[in-house]
């Protein structure tokens, strides 16, 4: 069996992704963006439109498809495109044209004449801080605002005055894009059943319940269709605009319709990750011991005001031991694109401020940064009873020091040549999460067993993870066992997202297997059957009893059986009554900074983490190895850049810099391995999003300790490194 099951379909091409299905009699729709950040549309002229060749449909909020707004617990509304005038952003879906080939649509939305009455638009962050609102309540911790004092203590400006060293500094991070390889799209086709979507998402159970909501159908008459996802990290979690908007097409014109962004509309088209401020504070005693931490933060949102990026929750909150802690979560809502969950929310931008603070402090006390980090090291979110499950930390720490040379490490870096050579290091933590999940365990007379749930992998490694978790459980060879996930009709896997879905799914996986062996053994213990009346027992795929043994297809073919099914549901529980969960890391970062042109390159990576039980370490390093290249990407390389006008001047792969073979060298992956069944029965905890974690702030605090220039804002780019 291969260590990633979807691993030969996508190198050989034969993984069939959303767009790639095909339909006699398809359509092809073409999205119409907005020209303005804001105001309402005064008129749309399709006549040209319409006239094109192969025009076969054209839609605006003047004449829209007939489309609802979804809403689902605990994520609110889903915006639908074309249901009113309002322009909120520049690069927002106002039309849509339907034709025989992509070519007659993509030309003929061309010809769209717009009309806008024009608003002044709010397209800077940093122009908007004054205006900032509190943030609404967060997962992470409460409301935007969160005060923790010692007893005798007033404020934390008192707990800061009263510290022995005190380092407060401003730090900020750049808007991103999701880029997924493949753009957000959908083929969209109805028959006498309903409607079938095929569209990339991270739940096909979910985009089901927004397309029924937003066509008002009954959610048994919505099929939604993805095995294969290129791609999401939090930019799929919800119904896309091509998806409504073919839906829609495609039963108003009675034929199948595909659409998809092209690779300039995903980044206007779709939501991203905001940009932040922050302002960190540390007081500590001389010996290190931190005293307070005031982490207020500012991050931009959209005009909707949907989603906030809680960096000083996602990061101060929990992180250190101190006896006084404050944070302020703020939002500026601007006309650019909409922001949502992008792979470590809150927690990649936040620890870039945190994590360049406590080397900064640090330096201040002259101290190794791993022994600072070390002494603060908590034993459970601050203000808070419940301890962590199961920490070591510790551990990572010392087995990355020990395996990257920290000691050879001095506080001025060294030379090579031309080359200036330093390296920093950083803690990386993710809260360990669980989604409600639903599998369907099946075994059957052909002595396989089916692992079935609708739950989505975006390249994550949750279908090989199906099958090693149903394997064990079900007591036989992995080979033996099919997964099956991204399709509505199976039992409701729920969002993949969060770094939840071996927690969540396997969990589930491991309630069915228990389910459906129990049924078993009823079964062949049942009047007439093999083992009529016996007490019958069960290991590696065969069932005992009486000094006999008989394989479990055997007994399904004995008994005229052809399969025997079990569904099993898991969600979070009474456990988080009495634990804090979290993966936690260390990252480690080799910068040479060039001594006269100034560019930056990163020669040397290692990311130590303790994630809990590692169901399958190839994906898990995967995993992690791409977390730690985005962090790399952050640092120096990825950031959107917007025009006062809201316009997003790269939103392109020739304009939007992402690292190349050339800047990443190879990365070492290490695993302190300790199952953390008091989470889940899996014992597994999320490696998705941590790997990107810390990272940026690691490579940050190398190119100080190779150059001594402290660079607060991400991405670093050679201007920064240039000496006065």
């Amino acid at each position: 069996m291969p260590s990633r099951l979807d691993g030969p379909v996508k190198a050989t091409g034969r993984a069939k992704y959303g767009v790639d299905h095909n339909f006699p009699g398809m359509a092809y729709g073409y999205l119409v963006l907005s020209t303005i950040a804001h105001g309402e549309i005064a008129s749309m002229d399709l006549t040209a439109v319409r006239a094109a060749p192969g025009v076969l449909g054209a839609y605006s909020p003047f004449d829209p498809l007939e489309l609802a707004t979804p809403t689902l617990p605990a994520f609110g509304d889903t915006w639908v495109p074309l249901q009113d005038k309002e322009v909120a952003y520049y690069g927002q879906p106002i039309g849509f044209v339907v034709a025989e080939t992509f070519e007659q649509a993509r030309d003929a939305a061309m010809l769209v004449e717009v009309a806008y009455h024009e608003r002044p638009a709010l397209t800077s962050l940093e122009e908007g801080l004054a205006g900032a609102e509190d943030a609404p309540s967060s997962d992470h911790g409460g409301g935007p605002s969160l005060d923790i004092l010692a007893d005798g203590v007033e404020s934390i400006e008192d707990a800061l005055a009263a510290s022995a060293v005190v380092v407060a500094e401003t730090y900020s991070t750049a808007p991103q894009n999701h880029a997924p390889m493949e753009p957000h799209s959908a083929v969209a086709r109805w028959d006498s059943e309903g409607l079938t979507v095929h569209s990339g998402s991270q739940g096909s159970d979910m985009q089901a319940a927004e397309l029924a909501m937003a066509l008002r159908l009954d959610p048994s008459q919505v099929h939604a269709v993805n095995p294969y996802v290129g791609g999401a990290f939090g930019g799929k979690g919800r119904t896309s605009a091509p998806a409504f908007l073919a839906a829609a097409a495609a039963r108003e014109l009675g034929r199948p319709v595909k659409a998809s962004l092209t690779r300039e509309q995903v980044f206007t088209a779709t939501a991203g990750r905001a940009a932040t401020v922050q302002e960190v504070s540390l007081g500590a005693e001389v010996d290190g011991t931190l005293t307070a931490v005031r982490h207020d933060s500012w991050c931009s949102t959209g005009a909707d005001r949907s989603f906030v990026e809680p960096t000083s929750h996602g990061t101060s909150r929990e992180w250190y031991a101190t006896p006084n802690l404050s944070l302020r979560q703020k939002m500026v809502p601007l006309n650019l694109p909409p922001t949502t969950f992008m792979r470590a929310p809150g927690e990649a931008p936040g620890s870039f401020a945190l994590e360049s603070a406590i080397d900064e402090l640090a330096v201040k006390l002259e101290m190794d940064p791993i022994e600072l980090r070390l002494r603060n090291n908590s034993l459970a979110p601050p203000g808070k009873d419940l301890q962590w499950s199961s920490k070591y930390l510790d551990d990572c720490f010392r087995i990355g020091a020990q395996r990257f040379g920290w000691d050879q490490r001095t506080p001025a870096g060294r030379t090579d040549g031309d080359w200036l050579v330093g390296v920093g290091t950083a803690t990386a933590m993710f809260p360990a999460l669980r989604f409600p999940a639903s599998v369907r365990v099946t075994l059957g007379a052909d002595g396989g067993a089916e692992v079935a749930t609708s739950g989505a992998d975006p390249g994550t490694g949750l279908l090989t993870v199906l099958s090693l978790v149903g394997a064990e459980t079900l007591d036989i060879a992995p080979e033996r066992v099919t997964p099956r996930l991204g399709d509505s009709s199976l039992p409701p896997g729920g969002m993949s997202g969060g770094s939840t879905a071996t927690a969540s799914a396997g969990s589930a996986v491991m309630v069915a297997a228990s389910a459906v062996l129990d049924s078993l053994l009823e079964l062949a213990a049942e009047p007439g059957a093999p083992f009529d009346g016996a007490e019958v027992t069960y290991a590696d795929g065969h069932l005992f009893a009486d000094g006999r043994s008989m394989p479990f297809d055997e007994l399904l073919r004995a008994v005229g059986r052809d399969s025997l099914s079990a569904t099993g549901s898991s969600a979070p529980g009474e456990e988080l009554t009495k634990h804090s969960f979290s993966s936690f890391g260390a990252q480690f970062c080799e910068v040479r900074v060039h001594r006269w042109t100034r560019e930056a390159r990163v020669s040397r990576l290692l990311g130590v983490f303790d994630a809990g039980r590692i169901i399958n370490e190839k994906a898990a390093r995967s995993q992690l190895s791409g977390g730690m290249i985005w962090g790399v990407s952050a640092a120096l390389h990825e950031g959107m850049e917007v025009e006062p006008n809201g316009r997003i001047a790269n939103g392109d792969f020739a304009g939007y810099l992402l690292p190349v073979h050339a800047d990443i060298p190879d990365i070492d992956v290490h695993f302190v391995e300790h199952p953390d069944t008091l989470h889940n029965p899996v014992g597994a905890r999320g490696v998705g999003e941590i790997g990107a974690v810390g990272m940026a702030a690691a490579v940050a605090n190398a190119i100080f300790n190779a150059t001594g220039t402290r660079i607060r804002h991400i991405p670093i780019t050679i201007e920064d490194l240039l000496e006065d």
